[in-house]
């Protein structure tokens, strides 16, 4: 069992201040495969005690120093790529193979896309008479989640770091270990000290302590939309900045005529892959009544074909979700489509074959879906796609954006008619013939799938003041 029972902090390994013992779950065996202490309130005030000294000379360093930094952060993170795929396989299920393929180099690849957007930042410009600066904002609380969990932190991280900002980061206790990691690749970075803070722990204890504390100036929270609710309440009275990338119910619309064999497979991968935990996962599956039994065919193919097994294994399968509470949640809204009329058309409740525990999601179809079902609204988190029906083209708008959520939307089919009908999606990305976010492009969605953007100069310039000057 791997044990990370201290926070770091100051540039230091110390123990927590009253933190309490913690096992993470395998979601493979259901045994315990990680030992943290979950932090207090204490340990958050020590963390921004040692970020805002730090701030004091981090924040004055030049594009050049934080470039140099950043660099020796990429050699250290390439040395450790596959123990992060091995940490997040027996904490959250995500398989070796796409631990390394995937998961891990979406961090690496969050340093790099910011290292670009650094070369080329322009912290000042001149507007008429005045001169508009980028400065850093000051501490900045992190708060990140167990499905991506090193881009996650990576999106936040990099671009404090570019920024001239110092941070305490809250990985998920769900997920902690790629955290506790990537400490370890700061520190071999020469990162200064009190720079980068960890404090583990849980988010009612110490997520809370840092979207409160009146030393942190601004936090950047990913994960569920009710969390972020909660963030931005305990947030409020401090005033600070609340950065925020939330839930989605990502449609994949198709247009009329598309050919199905050629555009549905590597969008509806989208829903398969992690297990299909993404918050961007286009599960909402929209065709052109007169293509319905073609679509169900194809994309049972797709679904069929998605194999299951044990994430310490290499291959090309997919792994279980990530603990108890998310299979029973799958499991429900799997049951309740079946409850509300929707045709099962593959998978369902059982466990897939060959599985006798762990918390494994069969591969799931569910075709004649209605925008009133439960799992047509709430986001499920697992490898489950809803096909649904529509008759005109303005009717598949209308349903796509029918939602509480607008992150993320996915158009399969014809590039030049997919862009006439872009603009009329109401979420922050969308995607053509494809379900991943472009790279160095601005991450992040309308509506209640959050507020501000990641990555790229976009992500860089939510994680810094603006300062402007006049009367030169």
């Amino acid at each position: 069992m791997d044990s990370y029972k201290q926070n770091y902090i100051g540039g230091q390994w110390v123990d927590s201040i009253g933190g309490t013992p913690h096992q993470v779950i395998n979601p493979a065996t259901e045994e315990p495969v990680t030992e943290i202490v979950l932090g207090t309130a204490a340990d958050v005030d020590a963390a921004v005690a040692a970020a805002k000294e730090a701030f004091k000379t981090f924040s004055q360093t030049t594009r050049e120093e934080r470039l140099e930094l950043l660099g020796r952060i990429v050699e250290e993170y390439k040395k450790r790529i596959p123990d992060i795929a091995k940490s997040m396989a027996g904490e959250m299920g995500a398989p070796v193979s796409f631990g390394v393929a995937a998961q891990a180099p979406a961090g690496l690849g969050g340093f790099l896309g910011t290292i670009a957007a650094l070369k080329d930042f322009k912290f000042s410009e001149q507007q008429g008479a005045n001169l508009i600066v980028y400065e850093p904002i000051g501490v900045v609380g992190m708060i990140t989640p167990w499905n991506w969990p090193v881009n996650q932190i990576a999106l936040k991280v990099a671009p404090a770091l570019a920024g001239g900002n110092t941070m305490v980061l809250k990985p998920s206790e769900e997920c902690p270990g790629n955290a506790a990691i990537l400490a370890e690749i700061m520190d071999a970075a020469g990162v200064p000290p009190g720079v980068f803070n960890l404090v583990q722990g849980d988010g009612p204890t110490v997520g809370n302590a840092i979207s409160s504390h009146p030393g942190i100036d601004m936090v950047s929270f990913t994960g569920s939309t009710r969390a972020g609710v909660l963030v931005a309440k305990a947030a409020a009275d401090t005033v600070k900045r609340v950065h925020q990338e939330l839930g989605g119910k990502s449609p994949n619309l198709v247009l009329p005529g598309a050919d199905l064999e050629k555009v549905l497979p590597p969008t509806v991968a989208g829903v398969m892959v992690n297990t299909g935990q993404s918050c961007i996962a286009p599960t909402r599956v929209l065709v052109h009544k007169d293509q319905s039994d073609d679509a169900i065919r194809v994309v049972k193919g797709i679904v069929e074909g998605t194999k299951v097994g044990d994430p310490m294994e290499e291959g090309g399968h997919i792994g279980p979700v990530v603990n108890k509470t998310q299979y029973d949640k799958i499991q429900g809204l799997i049951q309740s489509a079946i409850d509300e009329g929707a045709t099962l058309e593959t998978g369902g409740t059982d466990l897939p074959t060959g599985v006798n525990r762990g918390y494994y999601i069969k591969p799931t179809l569910f075709s004649g879906v209605t925008r009133d079902m439960r799992i047509a609204r709430e986001e499920v988190f697992g490898p489950v796609v809803t096909l649904m029906n529509y008759d005109t083209l303005d009717e598949a708008v209308e349903i796509a954006n029918d939602t509480e959520y607008g992150l993320s939307s996915v158009i399969s089919g014809d590039p030049a008619e997919a862009a006439k009908v872009a603009p009329k999606l109401r979420a922050g990305m969308v995607a053509i013939n494809s379900w991943g976010p472009a790279p160095g492009a601005p991450f992040g969605g309308y509506k209640q799938s959050g507020n501000g953007r990641e990555g790229g100069v976009y992500g860089l310039r939510d994680f810094m003041e603006m300062k402007s000057i006049s009367g030169l």
